[in-house]
């Protein structure tokens, strides 16, 4: 705070002391009028020349400053938090503040790091054996309660491993068993996030490497649901195997993070509809990381799981809010998508985040040829209906 009230001497209109909001972090002032109240006000009836500057000029706004795009980046912060990756707009300022930041660096990687290495081997170790054994015994409730401590325990001490601190809210609406939880998602941290208060079914793809032997293990004593790479593309197989699950009340709540891929702190995108043709009760929660103390945020295209959890294990500390959502389900003649997008906009006001319409996958795809054709579609019927009523 003081280096930030330090260059903020020499602005005329100082930013308040708060976080920006994704708007505020905008250069582009946009105007959100639809296509048809702009163009239609100018005419009222067949093409003008003019038109095509309503469409040159959102596709420079695009082309400066898209509002996908930036949802893949970190998240800015106003004042710095003593992290290199987080200091994007502060540069040197004082010594004093210089050696502030060494002794941060020191702390972090000397004493932290070592710690919370030691911490995540235990864990990861713990949840290998401990799952390992336990899925040796026979089905019973005998078996489920030592499965769900074993869980429960682990996810616990890779919390401690974080330096997390939780702040659970609303625990009366936790999800119960047969239910499907829904999250946004930021990063492969979530599960552990909402596992600490509670044990879920994960749903996910079979991977290899250290993962793959962690998923191998727990699939003994909980009944995840692990897909193979070529079992992923069957969307109908998913979804049988996720009804069969969901079919049976005695276990565990299925967790799903319907975005498909980690966005940033500050949004919600598009919650893809397959979470929603299962059926039975939908428990939203709604995760909401502090940046102020680190950095949640995956950018896989950028990092790999290494180098990113190394980011995580030397920030400062991992806080974030979880919201417990009342249960929701499908009303009578909802289909999947508006389900998908009712729920969506739940977990966003909630969480204080900006809700987009956007396929998560366009942070390696390339937009689809049908977002094109709908404004090319829309602006034909706009002609049409101005030259009839002409």
């Amino acid at each position: 705070q003081w280096a930030t009230i330090r260059i903020e001497k020499g602005v005329k209109k100082p930013q308040p002391q708060m976080l920006k909001t994704p708007a505020a972090n905008g250069i582009i002032e946009r105007d959100e009028t639809p296509m048809e109240k702009e163009i239609a006000h100018l005419h009222q009836a067949d093409f003008e020349f003019s038109d095509i500057f309503y469409f040159c000029r959102k596709g420079f706004e695009a082309i400066v400053e898209d509002e996908v795009t930036q949802r893949f980046s970190s998240e800015e912060l106003v004042s710095w938090n003593l992290l290199t990756r987080t200091n994007v707009n502060f540069h040197y300022i004082s010594l004093r503040l210089t050696v502030v930041w060494v002794i941060g660096v020191i702390v972090r990687y000397c004493f932290l790091l070592p710690l919370r290495f030691t911490l995540a081997a235990i864990g990861i170790t713990s949840m290998i054996v401990g799952t390992t054994m336990v899925g040796q015994l026979p089905n019973s409730s005998v078996k489920n309660y030592l499965s769900e401590v074993v869980h429960l325990t682990c996810c616990r001490i890779l919390v401690r491993a974080l330096s997390g601190t939780i702040h659970y809210h609303n625990k009366e609406n936790k999800p119960q068993k047969g239910g499907i939880c829904v999250a946004n998602h930021t990063s492969p941290i979530d599960a552990i996030i909402l596992t600490n208060d509670g044990c879920y079914a994960m749903v996910g793809q079979v991977h290899g490497g250290l993962m793959g032997v962690i998923q191998r293990a727990t699939v003994k004593a909980c009944p995840h649901v692990w897909f193979e790479r070529s079992e992923m593309k069957d969307r109908h197989l998913v979804t049988k195997r996720l009804r069969e699950h969901v079919a049976d009340k005695s276990k565990l709540p299925i967790l799903i993070f319907p975005e498909g891929t980690c966005i940033n702190n500050t949004s919600v995108m598009m919650f893809k509809k397959g979470s929603f043709e299962i059926g039975g009760t939908i428990y939203p929660v709604a995760i909401k990381y502090d940046p102020q103390f680190g950095d949640a945020f995956w950018n896989s295209s950028k990092y790999n799981i290494v180098s990113y959890l190394l980011r995580i294990m030397t920030s400062w500390a991992i806080v974030c809010n979880v919201w417990y959502m009342p249960p929701m389900v499908r009303k009578e003649g909802e289909d999947a998508v508006q389900f998908a997008d009712r729920v969506k906009s739940a977990i966003a006001r909630q969480g204080g985040l900006t809700e987009l319409p956007w396929d998560g996958g366009l942070k390696r795809a390339k937009v689809k040829d049908s977002f094109k054709e709908e404004q090319q579609k829309n602006y034909s019927k706009m002609l049409v209906r101005n030259g009839s009523i002409g």
